[in-house]
């Protein structure tokens, strides 16, 4: 006869403050869409720290809002998921989902994997880290088997 599995229990439990770091990520996500990076200022920490896919660095959301811009004729986040992982004195924040919009092209596209990871410190996003399927659906598009 099978066992039933048994969790652990969770080293910190969620708090208040695990719950308002999620709220403020997807604050800043939504502003992020807009797009409006004066808005997702609000958001961060003065040394925010952002890599996004393919270690490119950036301090602001106006910089990122500018990478899209270039990437993107324009781009949406379809946001499956957030899961938290409380800490001491942090919080981390993982925002998972889809991307959806058009290439510079016009061509439409769906369904295109990221993965978000904030660290929010203080009430404020610290670090963003962001990876996406963007880069192997632009090799597809273009033929390129890699």
């Amino acid at each position: 006869m099978a066992q039933a599995a048994t969790l652990a229990a969770p080293l910190t439990a969620p708090t208040g403050e695990t719950a308002e770091a999620a709220h403020i990520v997807e604050k800043f996500l939504v502003a992020s869409m807009v797009p409006d990076p004066q808005t997702a200022a609000l958001y961060i920490s003065p040394d925010l720290k952002i890599t996004f896919t393919g270690g490119r660095k950036y301090g602001h959301p106006r910089e990122t809002t500018a990478f899209n811009a270039s990437r993107y004729k324009w781009v949406k986040k379809k946001m499956e998921r957030t899961d938290v992982v409380p800490g001491r004195d942090e919080t981390i924040v993982y925002n998972l989902g889809t991307l959806y919009g058009e290439w510079p092209d016009g061509t439409p596209f769906e369904g295109n994997r990221y993965v978000d990871r904030f660290l929010v410190r203080g009430g404020k996003i610290v670090q963003m880290d962001v990876w996406n399927d963007s880069a192997e659906r632009l090799l597809t598009k273009n033929g390129i088997v890699a």
